[in-house]
């Protein structure tokens, strides 16, 4: 029973870390496209043709992402807001957000 219980839970991590991995592989796209776009001004279609794409799908599910056309605006508008992953994942980012939303419900 021991045995059985360790295995699944080793398992679960391994699966965690390979969703974080691909996670980190969609990040990777999304910053390829913002530089596209602001190289090119073609990062949305870029990363809505990867989004679309067989490999782009494979990728988005194996992350735990729901690869439907909801997400794939969705990753358009991010990219047309030019804003890096790591600085919208951030904390100062979204404490910056929060304070810039509370100064419109105010006003």
């Amino acid at each position: 029973m021991a045995d059985f219980i360790d295995s699944t839970a080793f398992n679960y991590e391994q699966g965690q870390r390979a969703r974080k991995l691909f996670a980190a592989v969609v990040l990777a796209a999304l910053d390829d496209a913002i530089a596209d776009d602001k190289k090119y001004g073609n990062g949305p279609d870029q990363i809505a043709r990867w989004a679309r794409s067989r490999d782009g799908r494979e990728v988005l599910s194996c992350a735990g992402i729901d690869p439907n056309e909801r997400v794939v605006k969705g990753l358009m508008e991010f990219v047309s807001k030019g804003v890096r992953t790591s600085v919208a994942l951030s904390r100062e980012e979204s404490e910056r957000r929060h304070a810039a939303e509370m100064e419109a419900e105010a006003a």
